[in-house]
């Protein structure tokens, strides 16, 4: 009798899992969540932590490989007084311009958490009226060497290929540099098909900018896991919506459900008011491990507690270092190196 209520039961877990799609095409407001473009895209959000740059820059680093195989850089950028870093590249595969910025480094993550819980909105963001965010952030994509390198390299890959869509990825910190380059390549670059896809990103600003953003923004999704303490990251308060941090639409929140050899991931996809109390706002945020891990790739630095770089001579034709010490590395490619399919993709990935 216990035998076949517990094969009962594994059936009962089995349909739910069945049911549990992983692909979701449930679209609103331009947004379309494709599981298997977020395991791409993951995995460029992994390696633009590498510090190694010659590795990064040829594409032969560890994490430089499986699903982004045959991706090729145009720029890397490196901030080095702020230990900040981005790349520019076309994936052949996505047919398209991809975009990466890294996250917060090593241990000084629980700083950065901690500084969190108390920063407030302390900067009006330009041409959007009663829209306030974040500045350091703000700042560390708008007034940093990362913003003219971008768009540098975005300039010059449309000359080559085309106005294929554009694809902005980031994790953590990174996540939110993405959000700021998405939203300037749309409103004052006239850029179009560009797409957003961060994990583990922090609000970034009031209800006024979540507004504004999902409006010339609307191809974006904020991938969040389990306990992550950083989307839930500055606060939100709920009794004061404009005067707190309010997250942009739409977020698609990762949970395990069932226990042992029953238990399978969920991937949610959210309403669209960007604080959907039935995703990760259901669940306290107190995990940094939830935060380092997403769809099981490994997201952060190779070295903990401060910032490095490592090149050696074979990238000195294409590497200029700024006064300040940041490093520049570019390389121009033929049109016939690539040959890109400049209409829809094949596959029609979309976010």
């Amino acid at each position: 009798m216990e035998g076949r209520i517990l094969l009962k039961g594994v059936i009962f877990m089995c349909l739910i899992a069945c049911s549990t799609a992983r692909e979701f095409k449930v679209k609103d407001q331009g947004a379309i969540y494709n599981h298997t473009l977020a395991t791409i895209l993951v995995e460029y959000a992994a390696s633009v932590y590498v510090s190694d740059l010659t590795e990064l820059f040829t594409w032969t680093c560890p994490k430089c490989n499986d699903l982004t195989k045959g991706f090729q850089i145009l720029e890397l950028i490196v901030d080095v007084k702020r230990c900040l870093q981005a790349f520019v590249g076309v994936a052949p595969n996505l047919n398209a311009i991809v975009i990466a910025f890294r996250g917060t480094q090593g241990t000084s993550i629980q700083n950065w958490i901690a500084d969190l819980y108390w920063k407030q909105l302390d900067i009006e963001y330009p041409g959007m009226e009663d829209a306030m965010v974040h500045h350091g952030f703000y700042s560390a994509y708008h007034n940093t060497t990362l913003r003219p390198g971008v768009l540098s390299a975005v300039e010059s890959a449309k000359e080559q290929y085309g106005d294929i869509p554009i694809m902005v990825t980031g994790h953590s910190m990174g996540g939110a540099m993405a959000a700021f380059c998405g939203l300037d390549l749309t409103v004052n670059y006239g850029s179009r098909n560009v797409s957003v896809m961060t994990f583990g990103q922090p609000r970034i600003g009031n209800a006024a900018f979540a507004s504004y953003y999902s409006k010339w923004v609307p191809n974006t999704i904020r991938v969040t896991h389990e306990h992550d303490i950083v989307p839930h990251l500055p606060p939100y308060y709920y009794y004061f919506p404009q005067k707190t941090y309010h997250h942009f639409p739409r977020e698609v929140w990762l949970h395990n459900l069932g226990f042992g050899l029953l238990s399978y991931t969920v991937e949610k996809v959210c309403d669209d008011s960007g604080e959907d109390p039935s995703c990760s706002r259901s669940v306290t945020g107190r995990s940094i491990k939830d935060h380092l891990t997403y769809y099981g790739v490994r997201l952060g630095g190779e070295e903990s507690g401060f910032c490095k770089i490592v090149m050696d001579d074979r990238l000195a034709a294409y590497s200029k270092v700024d006064i300040d010490g940041n490093v520049h590395l570019s390389r121009d490619f033929s049109a016939s190196v690539l040959r890109m399919n400049v209409e829809s993709n094949e596959e029609g990935w979309s976010i």
